[in-house]
Formats: structure tokens, C-alpha cells, sequence
């Protein structure tokens, strides 16, 4: 690890502890000008390309997921913390699943399971795009088996 204040590429680690984000942060000490500072390791795991409706493939844009979900939870009491732990959760499930290819279809799954432990009324503004709730009775449906379940 090179030195950020005299460069020199020789450093001993003091101490080691993990975060918890599943990263290592790292102290250490330059050889040379015996400078201390920190270094972070996280692992970097690919995430699938989405495969849409129409055959195209697109890599997954965490961005435009958590745009999707802010709509939906616009004036909710639902803070940005959640929405980026939702879409990182999303993000990490995508990753575990170990796959290139992974359907759009699989994406917006994961985001309405969590968006319905998350806030009821955003699951349900999200549900009326995802799954197509086109008429009352659709919606009707959909909001009778949530409040059932």
C-alpha cells in the first residue's frame, strides 16, 4: 500500500478490524516517514446484466431503481436511509444470486417484497406499474390480499 503523504510503497499494518458492510478497514504506517492513515477493503462482486422484457440486456443502474422507489414513496414516511438500504439490499440479492443474467421480472420482485414491509401505500403506487393494475378491481384485488396477508 503506498504511503498518501510521502509515497513510498512499504507500509506494516498496526490494526485490522471489519466493518458492517462486509469491508476491513486497515491502520497503518508508512516505513518510511512513519506517517499513520487508513486504508478500506471491500470486495467488488459483479452485478447481472437485467434482461428485459423485449430481449434487450442493460446493466443494472442502481440510480434508476431508486428513483422508481422514491416515486413511489413520495410523500410517505419513508426516509432516504430506507430507500438506499432497500436498493442495496435489492443490489446484494442480485449479486448472491451468482448469475450474468438475471430477468427484469427478478429485479422487480425483490423491489416489491421489500417495498411491502417497507410502507403498505408505496407497495401499492409501485404494484400499480409493476403488476399492471390497470382497473379497480385489479387494484381492489391486490389491496385485499395485502390487507389480508
Amino acid at each position: 500500500m503506498r504511503c498518501p503523504y510521502c509515497q513510498h510503497s512499504d507500509s506494516k499494518v498496526i490494526d485490522t478490524t471489519h466493518d458492517s458492510h462486509g469491508g476491513i478497514r486497515r491502520r497503518r504506517e508508512c516505513k518510511r516517514c512513519k506517517a499513520r492513515f487508513s486504508s478500506f477493503e471491500r470486495p467488488i462482486l459483479a452485478t447481472p446484466l437485467i434482461v428485459k422484457q423485449n430481449g434487450t440486456r442493460e446493466e443494472f443502474n442502481p440510480e434508476k431503481l431508486e428513483r422508481g422507489i422514491r416515486i413511489a414513496c413520495a410523500k410517505r414516511p419513508v426516509s432516504a436511509e430506507d430507500i438506499e438500504r432497500l436498493v442495496g439490499q435489492v443490489e446484494s440479492d442480485l449479486q448472491k444470486l451468482g448469475k450474468a443474467e438475471v430477468s427484469s421480472r427478478v429485479v422487480g420482485d425483490l423491489t416489491i417484497n421489500g417495498l411491502k414491509e417497507l410502507d403498505q401505500i408505496a407497495y401499492i403506487r409501485y404494484a400499480i406499474v409493476y403488476l399492471r393494475l390497470h382497473d379497480l378491481h385489479a387494484l381492489q384485488n391486490e389491496i385485499n390480499r395485502l390487507l389480508e396477508g
